[in-house]
C-alpha cells in the first residue's frame, strides 16, 4: 500500500514550511533502504528515448540493448512504499533553489537520472545545460530552479606541483563552489582504488608529509572526516539539505551473487531475489557510516549499496561508452537504478524528520 502526503502538508525544516501533517514512513521511521525488487507494469517513470541528453555510457537502449525487463522494477521497503516521485511537485518545492551532486562518474549517473525525471515531468519547459570548467548546469528558467554537477572524484584537491599531481587528504579548496547551495549531494569511492595508467595523482599528502602511496581505504577514511569537517564548518542546516550518495557497487565477480560461471554483469536480466547479498557490503560502507556517524552536523547517507547490489542486471554491460573496449558493470542504464536512488531523495526531502 502507497501512503500520499498533499504537497500542501509537507513540512520541510530547511524552508520554513509549517508543520501541516508528515507522511506515514516519517511518523514511523521506516526503513527505505532495507526491501526487495518487484516487477511494477508503471515502471520506468520516463522513457528514455524521450530523454534527449542522456550521456552516451548511460544509454544503454541507444545503444542496442534490447532486453528491458531491468526497467520494470520497483525498489519495495519491507515495511512502507517509497512515495512515488512527482516531478512538477519537486520542481515547485524547489523553486528559486538550487541543488548539486558533487562527486564522480556516479554523481553524474544520478544527476543525469534526476534531470530526466524532471524534464519528463514538464516536457514543454525550458531547459537549459552549460557547463563551466567541472560544473554542469541544468537549469529550468519557468521555475528557477537549477540542478547542478560538480565533477569531483575525491571531494579533496589534486594539486599538481614540481613532483607531479599531488592528492591532498587535508585539503578542500574546491568548497568554495559549494556555499549558498540549498541542497547538496555529495559521492566519493568509484576512484580510490584507481592504480596505473588510469590512477588521476602521483603522490599522497597528509598533514604536509607526502608518500608515494598508502592503504586506499585509510586515505579514503581520511578524505571524509576532512570533507566532513568542511560540511559542519560551512554549511547552516536550518538553510541547506546535505546528502551523501553512498556506495554504488559493481558487479564483476558473479561468486559473490551466487553464480560462480558469471565472470561479469554481461546477459544479467534479473535482480537477485530477496532482501539480502550473499557477497556482503563493501568495506567502504562501514568507513562512510563511521565518517558521518562523528560529524556535529550529520549529512544524511542515501544508503543505496544494498538494494544497488541486488541490481546485477542494471549495469550498461557492453551497451556502455566503452563497447568496442570492455565491460562496463559499474555504472547503471539509463532509465534505471539511479531513478530509484532520486525516489528515495525524494522521499527524505517529503520526510525531513525520517528516520533521525
Amino acid at each position: 500500500m502507497r501512503h500520499w502526503v498533499d504537497s500542501n502538508s509537507l513540512f520541510s525544516s530547511c524552508f520554513g514550511v509549517v508543520v501541516l501533517a508528515l507522511a506515514w514512513c516519517c511518523a514511523n521511521g521506516c526503513d527505505l533502504f532495507t526491501g526487495k525488487w518487484v516487477m511494477d507494469s508503471t515502471y520506468p517513470l520516463y522513457s528514455a528515448s524521450a530523454c534527449p541528453f542522456i550521456e552516451k555510457e548511460f544509454s544503454c537502449q541507444k545503444n542496442g540493448r534490447q532486453d528491458l525487463l531491468y526497467t520494470r522494477y520497483r525498489w519495495q521497503p519491507l515495511h512502507c512504499s517509497l512515495t512515488r516521485f512527482d516531478g512538477l511537485k519537486f520542481l515547485e518545492k524547489f523553486r528559486g533553489k538550487s541543488i548539486m551532486f558533487v562527486g564522480d562518474s556516479l554523481s553524474l549517473n544520478q544527476w543525469q537520472s534526476l534531470t530526466c525525471m524532471l524534464h519528463s515531468a514538464v516536457p514543454t519547459a525550458r531547459f537549459n545545460i552549460t557547463r563551466l570548467n567541472d560544473v554542469s548546469t541544468f537549469s529550468f528558467p519557468d521555475f528557477d530552479v537549477k540542478v547542478m554537477l560538480d565533477r569531483n572524484v575525491y571531494l579533496v584537491d589534486v594539486v599538481m606541483e614540481k613532483i607531479g599531481r599531488v592528492l591532498k587528504l587535508d585539503s578542500i579548496r574546491s568548497g568554495k563552489l559549494w556555499k549558498g547551495i540549498d541542497m547538496l549531494i555529495f559521492n566519493t569511492w568509484h576512484w580510490w582504488s584507481r592504480r596505473g595508467p588510469t590512477q588521476p595523482w602521483d603522490f599522497i599528502e597528509y598533514q604536509g608529509v607526502i608518500k608515494k602511496d598508502m592503504d586506499r581505504i585509510q586515505a579514503f577514511e581520511i578524505a571524509l572526516d576532512t570533507w566532513a569537517g568542511w560540511v559542519d564548518a560551512n554549511v547552516d542546516p536550518s538553510k541547506s539539505l546535505v546528502f551523501f550518495q553512498g556506495i554504488s557497487p559493481n558487479h564483476y565477480n558473479g561468486t559473490l551473487w551466487g553464480e560462480p560461471k558469471a565472470k561479469s554483469c554481461v546477459g544479467q536480466r534479473q535482480p537477485l531475489p530477496g532482501t539480502t547479498y550473499p557477497g556482503g557490503l563493501p568495506p567502504a560502507v562501514d568507513v562512510v557510516k563511521k565518517v558521518i556517524s562523528k560529524m556535529k552536523r550529520p549529512a544524511k547517507l542515501l544508503d543505496v549499496t544494498l538494494l544497488s547490489l541486488l541490481r546485477k542486471d542494471g549495469h550498461p554491460s557492453m551497451y556502455g561508452f566503452t563497447r568496442s573496449t570492455g565491460l562496463d558493470c559499474s555504472h547503471w542504464c539509463l532509465a534505471g537504478v539511479p531513478d530509484t536512488w532520486n525516489e528515495i531523495l525524494y522521499s527524505l526531502i517529503l520526510c525531513p524528520k525520517f528516520n533521525k
